[in-house]
């Protein structure tokens, strides 16, 4: 673990992580944004590619090119796992992001019932729309959905969320350690929501039309950035490798909008039903909670 902070090689690194990906961001603002990106093939529009390939890989890269330019080396790149010894963690990140999800679904729904639709409505439309002519039950659906969530989008998701681990929680967050594990949590994750902004203010997870847009939206992102990344994060510090937080992370982008389908009328974004909102986010936030009783304020 390192003993001091060194700040030249984060500003490197922040300054490689931001410019790639904002520069990426800009592309897309300049080609439509996120609503209005030219459709590459039917269903994948530019848009998608540029943030799936361009700005999720960036921190990786970042990363990458900090090493190169400071010269220090690649014998700490996390990258070996030993599975006996770090088998829970892994198991953890597969399943409880899913839980967490589920938890703040539940929590905002029981705080505005009126926005919860048992008759699954929406997603009823939408299989109408689709197959007029078969007779699908929706709850088979979303057990499909949640079992696929559950078990098999943490693997297909990992490849691209391996492009933002490799640097927040392979770079960013070991580099911060000597701050103690409670600031780098606080301050990794305050980094990583703050470098979505430009997606957020083209409406990414939170559309165009909330209260207080764009900034409300950038806010709300950070404070779910610091809860999703100090779960994830601690995950990896355990674990000694970036997996759990690579899959975690997929995990997370799997299942995070599983709560679309049960909302009636327009419901407040920045509140939930998603995990990015501030009740939506309620079982990341106990995870974070529980964590920080478990981690220094300092190092030793």
């Amino acid at each position: 673990m390192k003993t001091e902070l060194n700040k030249k090689q984060l500003g490197i690194y922040l300054a490689f992580a931001f410019g790639l990906a904002w520069a990426v961001g800009l592309i897309i603002f300049l080609t439509g944004g996120l609503k209005d990106s030219p459709q590459l093939v039917p269903g994948l529009s530019l848009a998608v590619i540029l943030l799936a390939l361009g700005y999720m890989w960036a921190p990786a890269l970042a990363h990458i090119f900090t090493r190169l330019v400071t010269g220090q080396g690649w014998s700490d790149l996390l990258l070996r796992m030993e599975f006996k010894k770090c088998w829970k963690y892994i198991l953890a990140a597969w399943f409880l992001p899913g839980v967490f999800t589920i938890i703040g679904a539940v929590v905002f729904f029981l705080i505005f019932p009126a926005n919860y639709d048992p008759n699954l409505g929406v997603l009823q439309e939408m299989v109408k729309a689709k197959t007029p002519n078969m007779n699908v039950s929706p709850w088979m659906i979303i057990l499909a959905n949640t079992i696929q969530a559950f078990l098999i989008a943490p693997i297909i998701n990992s490849f691209f969320t391996f492009g933002e681990e490799f640097g927040w929680r392979g770079y960013l967050l070991p580099n911060l350690l000597p701050l103690g594990e409670r600031k780098a949590f606080l301050i990794s994750g305050i980094i990583w929501g703050l470098w979505h902004a430009p997606i957020i203010a083209m409406g990414h997870n939170y559309g165009l039309t909330y209260p207080g847009f764009p900034w409300t939206g950038i806010l709300t992102m950070t404070w779910f950035c610091i809860l999703a990344g100090t779960f994830i994060g601690w995950l990896s510090l355990k674990a000694e490798n970036i997996w759990p937080a690579v899959i975690g992370h997929a995990a997370i982008n799997g299942i995070a909008g599983l709560a679309t389908y049960f909302v009636k009328g327009t419901p407040n974004p920045i509140i939930g039903p998603l995990p990015v909102g501030l009740l939506g986010s309620a079982g990341f936030l106990a995870a974070a909670v529980w964590i920080y009783f478990q981690t220094r304020p300092v190092t030793e």
